[in-house]
């Protein structure tokens, strides 16, 4: 019987992977922002970046195409995931395949 290896993804150090996820959401959404003003606790919704849920159904695309995995709408970790920065760069850590 064969098994298939599978690939770990590439562990990057949190902050690292936090300054991607912000310059991802600045480029994908064309936000007039630059990186050093948004912080990794930095609320996507609100009073943080503002943003709507077109905003986030585009940052879900563009997650998906960077990092290998497609972000669900009816994923119970959406809002967590959805809450800040930080929160979006956690997740990516533990679902990404690139």
């Amino acid at each position: 019987m064969e098994t298939t290896a599978v690939t770990p993804a590439i562990a990057v150090p949190q902050p690292e992977l936090e300054a991607e996820v912000i310059a991802l959401l600045i480029s994908a959404l064309n936000l007039e922002v630059a990186p050093n003003e948004v912080t990794p606790d930095t609320p996507l919704y609100g009073d943080g970046l503002g943003l709507d849920s077109i905003d986030i159904l585009e940052i879900a695309l563009a997650v998906s195409k960077r990092y290998g995995f497609q972000m669900r709408s009816d994923d119970p970790r959406n809002v967590e995931s959805f809450a800040s920065i930080r929160a979006l760069a956690k997740y990516i850590a533990q679902e990404r395949t690139k």
